[in-house]
């Protein structure tokens, strides 16, 4: 019989978009504290995990991505070897999917799927709440990705709150080829932030976006406050989000810091005839999905 530990396990982890962004004030550590509505998507990353004699070896599909140095994946390895004492290597290959740099969070996916598939396969047995605090040391996103779905997000992005599951929506992905940083989005001159002060938690406006999506009204609350200094610098984004809205999308925005734009279709039918018209750069038609990382094999 196999063991745990020496077999090869693949895992699936999916991108995200921000139905909802909105960036308020600085936090003492460096940070800026958000207030998003997290969703995750059905388009992936595949990562493959295998037994190694010593170390952590990674590989990837794109030379780009081949160097281990920074990988999420691999930092995430590191972590938990650090916490845990752990000596047994592993081999990480990266089927790369996700564009990039894209505020679709792939690379926070690909650190949350190496955290859950090590825990099982090194049987660590870390409970779900320590999880999340190493997802956290490895970067905002991280702990949405572990559990994914619909999720609201306070903090800095890793205080979350379970929302219940919307009813399956169908996505345009407008991906140009740009790469954005969030550290450029966050500290952009023209960002204007959103200085309410919180009440319970959560600024009135969150709190209507919330509404809004208690309602079924899911167009109504899109909204990215990152879009006013990126757009500035790029907008050919602002063309990619009008097109979008009169492709027939119900909605559309840009993801996290950019640079990709999504719009919002009431059927795949819809999504499709809209991503037809879209030509300034390539698309992806997605549906919405219910969790972030998941076992395939």
């Amino acid at each position: 019989m196999t063991q745990p530990g020496n077999e090869t396990a693949t895992y699936r982890s999916r991108a995200k978009i921000n139905l909802y962004l909105d960036v308020l004030d600085r936090r003492p550590d460096g940070f800026t504290n958000i207030e998003t509505i997290f969703q995750s998507i059905d388009l992936w990353d595949e990562l493959r995990f295998s037994p190694a004699p010593d170390r952590t070896r990674f590989t990837c599909n794109l030379t780009a991505l081949a160097d281990p140095g920074g990988n999420l994946a691999v930092r995430a390895a590191e972590l938990l070897r650090r916490h845990t004492g752990e000596g047994r290597g592993i081999a990480i290959h990266l089927e790369k999917r996700i564009p990039v740099a894209a505020g679709l969070a792939g690379g926070s996916g690909n650190a949350a799927a190496t955290l859950i598939a090590l825990n099982e396969s090194w049987e660590l047995g870390l409970a779900p709440e320590t999880l999340a605090d190493l997802a956290a040391e490895l970067g905002s996103d991280v702990p949405f990705c572990l559990a994914g779905g619909t999720v609201a997000a306070t903090g800095r992005g890793e205080v979350l709150e379970t929302l219940p599951p919307l009813p399956p929506q169908w996505l345009v992905l407008a991906h140009p080829p740009l790469a954005i940083t969030a550290g450029h989005a966050y500290g952009h001159p023209r960002l204007t932030r959103n200085l309410t002060p919180p009440e319970n938690g959560k600024t009135p406006q969150f709190r209507a976006a919330l509404d809004a999506l208690g309602r079924g009204d899911v167009a109504g609350l899109v909204f990215n406050r990152m879009e006013s200094g990126v757009f500035h610098d790029h907008p050919e984004l602002a063309s990619l989000k009008d097109a979008l809205l009169e492709a027939g999308c119900a909605a559309s925005a840009m993801s996290g810091s950019g640079p990709t734009v999504f719009g919002l279709c009431d059927s795949e039918a819809a999504a499709r005839r809209a991503a037809a018209r879209i030509t300034a750069c390539a698309t992806s038609v997605v549906a919405t999905a219910g969790c972030g990382v998941e076992r395939v094999a």
